[in-house]
């Protein structure tokens, strides 16, 4: 609910909400801070890669970048009053085979859910771009049914929109293809 009344305010007023990609406690707060000094609302991101950043990129353990992304989450939900702005904690482009990943952050938004009645994150992302459309589909669809009954958003990747992003790499894709 106070997503979409952030998300309808900025759109009714013709701003941008900026999402950043956070690796640390220190890139979070510093997103926070010049979010403060500009009384402007902020999305906080994590990727795979993010969270197993902030465990420790010598952690092999294939639960790390769950791990981690929950703990930055959990970091940003304990310092975000102290800035006085909106924050949104989001999850950016998880491929197929980071399924396990996106578990473990919905597993840790249940139990946040259980306790304060809202999901840890805000949102997540699947990009599922390189897999066909209706199977891309078929999987979002699954997770958003699960998300949904906790108010979680989810971003869905459908097509190829190009470029490389956290190891799904659609650089040399034929333009023909690509679409948003």
């Amino acid at each position: 609910d106070n997503l979409l009344k952030l998300l309808e305010h900025a759109r009714d007023n013709g701003y941008a909400i900026p999402a950043v990609n956070c690796t640390s406690s220190s890139t979070a707060n510093a997103c926070l801070e010049a979010a403060a000094k500009n009384n402007s609302p902020i999305m906080i991101q994590v990727s795979n890669g993010g969270g197993k950043f902030v465990v420790g990129k010598s952690v092999s353990d294939p639960n790390a970048a769950a791990a981690g992304s929950v703990a930055l989450a959990y970091h940003v939900r304990s310092v975000a009053k102290y800035y006085g702005v909106p924050v949104v904690l989001h999850s950016d482009h998880c491929a197929k085979n980071l399924l396990p990943w996106f578990d473990g952050m919905l597993e840790a938004d249940k139990v946040f859910y259980e306790k304060f009645g809202e999901p840890l994150f805000s949102s997540h992302m699947l990009d599922l771009s390189e897999e066909p459309d209706e199977e891309n589909i078929a999987i979002c669809v699954k997770y958003f049914t699960e998300m949904a009954k906790m108010k979680i958003w989810l971003e869905m990747e459908i097509g190829i929109t190009g470029g490389e992003e956290d190891g799904v790499n659609n650089e040399d894709v034929d333009p023909e293809k690509l679409y948003t």
